[in-house]
């Protein structure tokens, strides 16, 4: 192919010609990055998928441990009190029957504030909630701890008894926020295919904090007391500790797409309101599932019969967490008595592990590894029941730890 070039201003002779030879480039040179009219202007669906898992993976540890520590904190918070009975018995003035319905009120309002958490997490910021239950903890702490400074008791007996069992009263809705939300929260970021399938692990792994904040509430007050300084520092601490990491709770993101990240779950989800919309109108508005009520909740296969098992767990833990170290207090030193009823939530750790573990193994069965926990249970807590106040320190070590693992199962 021969070109001629018409003669311009600084440019060629006119007379000049020159032969152009195009040169085709092989494929394999042919720059990667070069759009064509044929190449696609996003990524496809697979590469997308493995960002957001990268994305999701990247950012779990975080959530793990941010709601690890707010639960932590609560149980932190909630356990320092019954380490500290005997002293306020003693040294306060407050009466055991006066305690016992601090108790009582307590888990009035935790049990229903349970219910009024989930909805409120469902409606609102799910990381608001728990910032909020962490704040209120705290400040009732040091309100109770006001009382004690100030002596309302002294002052008072009406006064002092109403105003112990009004901030409990709240003290239970404030730690309430702790379970739903933050196990929702949990849901939401470890909903890959690899979580599912260890979902058993990741979650016993993470129940161990609330034995863990048991057993620093434990570990704090035995501190404190040893130490020779006021029992009401076994308050004050955890009071500090549950508002510092509220600050931190507040910048979790609750929900992988508030991130962007689309998991397959949250993808039919979204295909499912889009085909709503198309068909009622622009105005949907993403509501989440439809709720359940309990009465169809019941009917789902073995609800009624694990609540039932789980109320019984909860009847002997509660039992315990709030009256061991109190009882233990009266056979040996508060100092000794609390790490005692520490190796309690010791036990439970490995208990919530174990379960997690071997339900995973079988498949998800989980009802014969329960029945089984709760007929050895019965044995150690008849025993319990018969000989603790005869039992020396090791026996009841070993005793403890072994009744933690089979209720933290």
């Amino acid at each position: 192919m021969v070109t001629k070039f018409h003669r311009r201003k600084h440019h060629l002779p006119l007379t000049a010609t020159y032969t152009y030879k195009p040169t085709r480039i092989p494929d394999h040179q042919h720059c990667p990055t070069m759009a064509s009219e044929t190449t696609s202007l996003v990524k496809n669906g697979k590469s997308d998928d493995e960002e957001n898992l990268r994305r999701l993976k990247g950012y779990q540890w975080w959530a793990f441990m941010v709601t690890f520590g707010g639960y932590f904190m609560s149980h932190f918070s909630r356990k320092c009190y019954s380490t500290v009975k005997q002293q306020l018995e003693k040294q306060a003035g407050y009466s055991p029957l006066i305690l016992s319905e601090m108790d009582t009120v307590f888990m009035g309002t935790y049990a229903a504030g349970n219910i009024i958490s989930g909805k409120l997490g469902d409606t609102f910021n799910p990381t608001t909630v728990l910032a909020i239950g962490l704040f209120g903890s705290g400040i009732c702490l040091f309100l109770i701890n006001v009382s004690l400074w100030y002596d309302f008791l002294g002052f008072s007996v009406t006064l002092g008894n109403f105003f112990i069992i009004a901030v409990y009263f709240l003290f239970g809705f404030f730690q309430s926020t702790g379970g739903p939300v933050g196990t929702a929260v949990m849901g939401n970021w470890f909903c890959d295919k690899k979580s599912v399938e260890n979902r058993g692990l990741i979650f016993g792994l993470w129940t161990c904090h609330q034995y863990m904040g048991d057993i620093t509430a434990a570990v704090c007050t035995a501190i404190v007391l040893g130490i020779g300084a006021s029992y009401w520092w076994a308050l004050f601490i955890p009071s500090v500790c549950n508002c510092s990491w509220a600050f931190l709770t507040m910048r979790l993101i609750a929900d992988p797409a508030d991130m962007g990240i689309i998991t397959p779950e949250v993808r039919i989800r979204m295909e499912k309101l889009a085909a709503k919309r198309a068909e009622e109108g622009a105005h949907v508005v993403d509501e989440g599932p439809a709720p359940i009520t309990y009465a169809n909740a019941l009917r789902i296969p073995m609800v009624a019969q694990y609540a039932f098992a789980f109320g019984f767990f909860k009847l002997t833990n509660y039992v315990l967490f709030f009256w061991l170290p109190y009882f233990l207090g009266k056979h040996f030193d508060p100092v000794t008595a609390n790490l005692i009823a520490s190796l309690y939530s010791v036990g439970m750790m490995p208990g919530g592990i174990i379960v997690g573990y071997v339900s995973d193994l079988f498949g998800g069965r989980r009802a014969s590894v329960i029945g089984t926990f709760m007929g050895a249970l019965f044995v150690f807590l008849f025993i319990f029941s018969r000989k603790s106040e005869e039992l020396t320190a090791i026996p009841l070590l070993i005793m403890l730890g072994i009744m933690g693992i089979l209720v933290g199962g």
